[in-house]
């Protein structure tokens, strides 16, 4: 291998071009494969770059510079090769050099360009295609990435001449040559990409921040292009149709965003981003009717691609584009059909496979600009295609859009009938989902597939979104279409949506009878809604009358209802999930109509109570009840409060129970618990059934519940069912609101909130590495990117001394999770001239392997005598024009002295940085909670300040004084779960839920109460809080770190507010408080005369008081209760009482408080 490199970069040092080629070559294909090549990287840069070569060398050795890493001294040789190359008279040459533009780094490139800048100008007029085309490709990546942006944010010059590019870059899409057109036209489309998604920024890896300056100079960008592309629509339409027919796909984006941004008005939106004074000044923009006919000459231009083109590529752009454009204000459903139907065409001809994804997002997401007919044709054959698709989250949208569609077709159809159009065929949930595999899958017990099981939990949980409020859209675009039929099929009647609900559910009914390995989520979302449609119509009341006021839809429902009902207490027998049978017992028995069974069938084994009975007896006596397939516990609690309300309400059904719960409760499967639960219940029903004329107030009415989950409760282990339930539930739900509940998009929020914005990120804090006397000054900050598990640490590096520093390195090295891309130990990152006070930025990117306390080891060496002895000269008896003596003079570096070393502190990537929040309902916490197996405790202390006992109530009025030491937990990656807050006692309890980035949970709660200090009076006060965390964590890892170092873990919580108290010093501290309180009560006890027995009374009533006044205090307080009343409760201090002086002060303090937090509400009530 040595002989091999050697001889490389022997024939990199001859002046012979084709022998350079091939040495290069051969280099790249070291390179490929995957050998270390910095030493022949080092030659091509001394050898072809900074000397003159030819134009095919140069690209190969800036492809050989591409593969590789070089040095910082490397690096300026580039630059001056390719500032040099810029000014070659040949423009192949240059065409190369500018090509290295967008390899170089961030930090050369700004002063690269600056230099450069009119090279780089004067390559756009050039004569030559070739360089037109280079500098036109390079500019157009180059120049859309976020690094640029911010380079132009701190430099006036710099943006003025990036302006004026893109300008020129316009204007190529017009060029004669057609490699250049098409590059131009590809590079502005990247322009509008980066703007909408980043996603080139992203690929590149930067880790920057949006500021407010950086989005406006894009937005300028952005909405200059529009301008020019809607101004010049037709000749680039033109351009684009001479070009040849495989260009042509690169053209179609740009125009037809640029004619979508005016036609939608959304140039308005980016013109106010861009905050340019020409935006205010902007003449009246074109009329709507130039705006629909631009959109018209558009969808022409593209038509005939559809129909006529052969490539599938071509074909699927052109379709998505002209689905872009359907949905302009007058757009028309042919524009949308067309395009729908050449890219199933594609699905049909097995072509464009490695887009199926992408065909059916496509179709799925725009189905609503279809007409009515063409929606019905398509949705059987979609139903199939969706269930053909791979990716899970793919298959959730594109469910989620189908099941939407279904219940807007079905709504809007309805409606239609309604106000006299006639009726369409096929258009009920019934019709659409009568698909022959369909319903085989829905019939079926057993089936592999999961497919029905999301449709399934899909359609419900639309329908209950389609149950809140729609969202409001003041926008036209894609979703307001959607609510717009929405809310013109519900009427926007309150009730509307339980029509389609109701065809779900009889359409899903065979759900029940499902045996699907223990999961259970798609049955409990269809019982869910289930048992909300009972509530809402009231089945339990039988069905309603004309006379009773009920319209004759609301009849048709309920007899419906009553009808699918009994059908399901038929299904009770079938059901081969034993965890479902006492769900659906619960279901059925809290709403079935039992005044309208038929007496006469008491005996039959088919009367729907004799069913529910005897399946009650089934779930009470079911021995052969592993854990894995029953939670019997849940599943006996559940029956015996199904035993007792309906033996409540009925009594036939009271005396059928009594017969089961005495048998129960005399078996030996009852335990002590259930017998107590067995007994109270068959009082209750006998009281019920020995009272029939009064109504009994134990009768509840039903409140349409479903108090189930498929989460286990406290008895928990893991099981793949579970599992694979809540990853089911997480992938709908995630679907279903982004459909239904879209967060506003970056534009929305920026216009709406302005520099408020979330998205305009504050950069954090910088941390200071050295040392106030070191001659260097470091200091840093980090961003952190969890979607790829990356840290990026940013360093920002300052020269204290008055000499100018002509290099500097910077040594970084890891300890803990981290490591770097390459595998390398360390990162090396070299400075040059280091101008004295002025600051030089540059930032290290490391990845993180698992979730454990880390930290960055910065070193900065630099070389005070770098330069300073150079080598001297070959002397000798050689020619002085010898080539060989002329290389190694030219190769000859400065020697670098000895550096200084200045070791700075640590940087500690705080843990917290390595979660995520995780939105999770109190009750799932708390149902989750006992089950995570890692524990660790610990106990932590903060001071806080009052002023006074106004300022302590308004402060309690509005935010908790006694949390202030916790302030900072807001900001940190945490989901606040639920807070329970005890105002007068200062004492709460805070729960919160994190995922780590590696998917470990992890819930933490925080119990606090305050010691109030001895001298308290009505002035300031200091008061200690005392604070328990627990930390809970599905993997004890994840505890051994947090536990390893407690107070940094709480640094990194509370930044800083929060001090670590050993649990010896609480002892002690607890110990001495009951020590000091016992001796004051022996003192008490000691001081008091002997009582009579009526004052005994007396302080019994007296101390009766004190707890109702206390239970009332830790009540959340809420503005609106009598604070009168509660005055007149607290007693003051009065000669006849029987109090202490202490405990006097303590009431009298009280009573200042409540009355100050009386006045503050009166004050508040009345602004």
């Amino acid at each position: 291998m040595d002989i091999l490199f050697a001889q490389i970069q022997a024939d990199l040092r001859s002046n012979d071009a084709l022998r350079q080629t091939g040495a290069l070559l051969q280099a790249l294909q070291q390179s490929a494969a995957g050998r270390d090549i910095s030493v022949l990287a080092k030659s091509a840069v001394e050898e072809i770059v900074a000397a003159p070569a030819s134009a095919v060398s140069k690209k190969l050795a800036f492809d050989l510079i591409r593969s590789t890493r070089l040095t910082a001294d490397l690096w300026d040789t580039v630059c001056i090769g390719v500032r040099n190359d810029l000014e070659f008279p040949d423009p192949d040459v240059t065409a190369a050099a500018v090509s290295i533009l967008a390899a170089l780094p961030s930090h050369r490139l700004g002063k690269l360009v600056a230099d450069s800048s009119k090279e780089i100008e004067a390559c756009f007029g050039s004569q030559s295609d070739n360089l037109r085309f280079s500098i036109t490709e390079t500019l157009g990546c180059v120049m859309a990435r976020d690094d640029v942006v911010t380079l132009c944010e701190n430099s006036v010059n710099l943006l003025d001449r990036v302006s004026n590019w893109w300008t020129r870059i316009g204007q190529n899409m017009l060029d004669k040559s057609d490699s250049v057109s098409k590059v131009a036209f590809e590079s502005v489309g990247r322009l509008f990409q980066e703007f909408d998604s980043k996603r080139m920024s992203r690929l590149a890896g930067d880790k920057l921040i949006d500021s407010e300056n950086s989005l406006a100079i894009r937005s300028n960008w952005v909405s200059s292009m529009v301008d020019f592309v809607w101004k010049k629509r037709n000749a680039l339409m033109a351009r684009s149709l001479v070009l040849p027919v495989e260009s042509f796909r690169a053209t179609v984006f740009p125009i037809v965003y640029a004619v979508k941004a005016v036609a939608s008005e959304a140039v308005e939106v980016i013109r106010k981003l861009s905050k340019s004074s020409s935006a205010n000044g902007r003449s009246v923009s074109d009329s709507n009717a130039e705006r629909f006919v631009g959109v018209s000459d558009m969808v022409s231009h593209l038509a005939p691609f559809l129909a006529s083109s052969l490539d599938p590529a071509l074909i699927f752009e052109v379709g998505i584009n002209m689905l872009y454009l359907a949905d302009v204000p007058g757009g028309k459903p042919e524009w949308a059909s067309q395009s729908i139907i050449a890219i199933l065409t594609l699905w049909d001809r097995q072509e464009f496979s490695s887009a199926r994804e992408s065909i059916i997002r496509a179709v799925v997401t725009n189905l609503h600009l279809l007409d009515l007919h063409m929606q019905v044709s398509l949705f059987k054959r979609l139903l199939l295609m969706v269930r053909n698709l791979r990716a899970e989250s793919d298959r959730m949208h594109a469910l989620a859009c189908v099941c939407r569609t279904a219940l807007c077709v079905d709504l809007f159809a309805k409606e239609s009938v309604r106000r006299g159009q006639k009726p369409l065929a096929g258009t009920d949930i019934a019709s659409l989902f009568e698909n022959a595999r369909i319903r085989d899958d829905l019939n079926s017990v057993t089936s592999k597939s999961l497919f029905r099981e999301e449709l399934v939990a899909s359609l419900m949980e639309s329908c209950f979104q389609l149950s809140l409020p729609l969202p409001e859209q003041k926008n036209s675009g894609m979703e307001s279409r959607v609510i717009g039929a929405l809310a013109y099929g519900t009427g926007y009647g309150a009730l509307n949506w339980t029509e389609p609900a109701l065809e779900v559910v009889e359409v899903c009914r065979p759900c029940v009878k499902w045996d699907c390995d223990g999961r259970t989520y798609a049955i409990d979302c269809y019982l869910k809604l289930l048992v909300r449609l009972c509530h809402i119509y009231d089945t339990r009341g039988g069905v309603k009358r004309v006379k009773d006021g009920a319209s004759q839809d609301q009849i048709l429902n309920e007899t419906r209802l009553q009808n699918l009902q009994r059908e399901l207490v038929k299904d009770l027998r079938e059901v081969n999930t034993p965890r479902i049978c006492a769900r659906l017992i619960w279901a059925i028995a809290e709403h079935i109509d039992l005044e309208g069974l038929d007496p006469l069938l008491a005996d039959d084994p088919d009367d729907p109570l004799n069913i529910i009975v005897s399946n009650i007896h089934k779930v009470l006596f079911n021995i052969d009840s592993s854990a894995d397939t029953t939670n019997r516990l849940l599943d006996v609690q559940a029956v015996l409060l199904c035993a007792q309300r309906l033996g409540s309400r009925h009594p036939r059904a009271g005396q059928l129970l009594t017969k089961e719960l005495e048998e129960f409760r005399n078996n030996g499967l009852a335990d002590s618990v259930n017998k107590h639960q067995c007994r109270l219940i068959l009082q209750r029903i006998k009281y019920a059934s020995s009272h029939p004329e009064s109504k009994w107030s134990g009768v509840s009415e039903a409140r349409g519940d479903y108090p189930f989950s498929h989460h286990k409760l406290t008895v928990q282990f893991y099981e793949a069912s579970a599992a694979q339930d809540r990853k089911l539930e997480g992938l709908v739900h995630k679907a279903i609101l982004e459909l239904w509940r879209p967060d506003p998009s970056e534009l929305t929020l920026l216009l709406t909130k302005g520099i408020d914005s979330t998205l305009l990120k504050v950069p954090p804090t910088a941390i200071t590495l050295t040392g106030s006397s070191d001659p260097c000054y470091v200091e840093a900050y980090h961003l952190a990117d969890s979607g790829d598990g990356r840290v990026t640490l940013h360093l920002k590096v300052l020269n204290l001394t008055d000499l100018e520093l002509n290099r500097v390195d910077i040594r970084v090295g890891l300890s803990g999770a981290l490591y770097f891309m390459d595998g390398s130990p360390q990162a090396i990152r070299q400075l040059r001239n280091l101008v004295s006070q002025d600051p030089v930025p540059c930032s290290v990117t490391v990845g993180v392997s698992h979730f454990e306390r880390s930290a960055l080891w910065v070193q900065v060496l630099y070389y005070p005598f770098y330069g300073s002895g150079a080598v001297g000269d070959y002397e000798g008896d050689y020619a002085e024009e010898d080539p060989q003596i002329m290389r190694q003079k030219r190769s000859l570096r400065p020697e670098l002295g000895e550096p200084v070393i200045l070791r700075c502190q640590p940087y500690k990537i705080p843990l917290t940085e390595l979660l995520l929040p995780h939105k999770i309902s109190p009750v799932e916490f708390f149902r989750l909670w006992p089950s995570l197996p890692a524990i660790v405790e610990y106990t932590g202390t903060y001071t806080y300040e009052g002023s006074g006992v106004k300022a302590t109530a308004a402060q309690q009025y509005g935010a908790s004084p006694f949390l202030s030491g916790l302030k900072s937990l807001s900001s940190k990656p945490f989901h606040r779960v639920c807070s329970h807050i005890i105002r007068t006692v200062a004492g709460f309890q805070l729960c919160f839920a994190a995922k780590t980035w590696y998917g470990g949970f992890l819930g933490l709660m925080i119990f606090g109460a305050s010691e109030v200090s001895r001298n308290v009076d009505l002035g300031d006060e200091t008061t200690t809080m005392m604070c328990k965390f627990v930390v809970r964590a599905s993997d004890a890892s994840i505890t051994k770190e947090i536990g390893s170092d407690l107070q940094g873990w709480l640094d990194d919580l509370t930044d800083g507010g929060v001090e670590y108290m050993p649990e010896d010093e609480v002892k002690v501290a607890a110990a001495e408080r009951l020590r000091t309180s016992m001796e004051r009560i022996a003192l008490l006890k000691a001081a008091q005369p002997k009582k009579t027995p009526k004052s005994d009374e007396d302080e019994e009533e007296v101390e009766e008081e004190d707890e109702d006044e206390d239970d009332d205090e830790k009540k959340k307080k809420k503005e609106e209760k009598k604070d009168g009343e509660e005055d007149g409760k607290t007693k003051g201090p009065s000669t006849l009482s029987k109090l202490t002086a202490e405990e006097a002060e303590h009431r009298a303090l009280q009573a200042a408080v409540l009355q100050e937090w009386h006045m503050l509400c009166k004050e508040r009530n009345q602004s």
